[in-house]
């Protein structure tokens, strides 16, 4: 066998392991896709409630809270940024960066200082190596998160909003949020959100119209209950779309690596084909020289 012949089907072998790797990886997404899918669609509906109910209290009520009430001087606004762990996703975390990126840079243009908040070790790994400022960053849950991650998480952002921006280095005045949206198995887009202060989607309409609830003992109490509860319910809700979005974007990643590394076995074995019948052909030659030129030398001693 020619030493060319041995290239090419060491590379065949390494390509056909690596296939079997990719072609791996793309059915384990595939099956977790449908239990990321199961999560979001029951999750969405509590947290569409009660982002209405949070929403009709601020709209209805003269309540002054400090989570509905934006600061007159905002100094200073924290971005959470939910990216993967792990890689294989195609630009999955890029996406979700880049659209970071556009936010704090716009953020910045008003005067406002940013505290970045990371999710999953991909965004901690490029603020890292690009030596950028973390405020608090959390690793580990990116493709299966629970409601105690979000807890966690909503806990430290509530408590940063909470603190006065003005003495506090941790303070903040607004709280943005950085998610992926599943929407289908091929289009996952990632989106940029204000959670607080926050912002009303429900308006109180014609004067004749009644409000929608009632609040006991009063508004204000209902706040405190509810805008923490909020809080965790859209942070869960967009680990819960970006874990979806993880795994589309994983699956179709490696499909397409599965797909290429068919054409470059096919592509190889042409080559290798062709390199073993120009093996062939020339042993041929040599051996209808090697034959030609014994008959020579018997004709000539004869």
């Amino acid at each position: 066998m020619g030493a060319q012949l041995r290239i090419y089907r060491r590379r065949m072998r390494s390509v056909k392991a690596t296939k079997k790797i990719t072609k791996a990886m793309e059915l384990i997404s595939a099956s977790r896709i449908v239990k990321a899918q199961q999560k979001v669609a029951a999750s969405s509906p509590y947290a569409n409630e009660l982002t209405r109910a949070v929403s009709a209290v601020a709209s209805l009520s003269s309540t002054n809270h400090p989570l509905t009430t934006a600061s007159i001087n905002p100094k200073r606004a924290a971005v959470l940024i939910i990216t993967a762990d792990r890689g294989m996703a195609g630009a999955y975390s890029n996406a979700a960066i880049k659209e970071g990126d556009q936010l704090i840079a716009l953020l910045q243009s008003r005067g406002l200082e940013v505290n970045p908040y990371l999710v999953g070790r991909k965004g901690i790994n490029f603020y890292k190596f690009r030596n950028r400022k973390i405020t608090a960053s959390w690793s580990g849950f990116s493709d299966n998160p629970t409601y105690a991650h979000a807890k966690e998480v909503a806990e430290a952002l509530i408590a940063a909003f909470l603190a006065d921006a003005q003495t506090d280095a941790n303070g903040v005045d607004e709280l943005h949020i950085i998610y992926t949206e599943f929407k289908s198995m091929i289009t996952q887009t990632p989106d940029a959100k204000r959670m607080l202060p926050l912002e009303v989607v429900e308006s109180t309409g014609p004067a004749v119209i009644l409000p929608m609830y009632e609040f006991e003992p009063n508004a204000g109490e209902v706040l405190n209950a509810l805008l923490p509860r909020y809080i965790q319910a859209r942070v869960f809700n967009a680990m819960l779309q970006s874990a979806a979005s993880e795994h589309a974007a994983r699956r179709r990643a490696m499909k397409s690596a599965t797909d290429n590394a068919d054409e470059l076995i096919k592509s190889l074995t042409r080559l290798a084909n062709a390199a073993r019948q120009a093996e062939i052909t020339q042993e041929i030659s040599e051996i209808v020289g090697g034959a030609d030129a014994l008959a020579s030398a018997s004709a000539g001693s004869e």
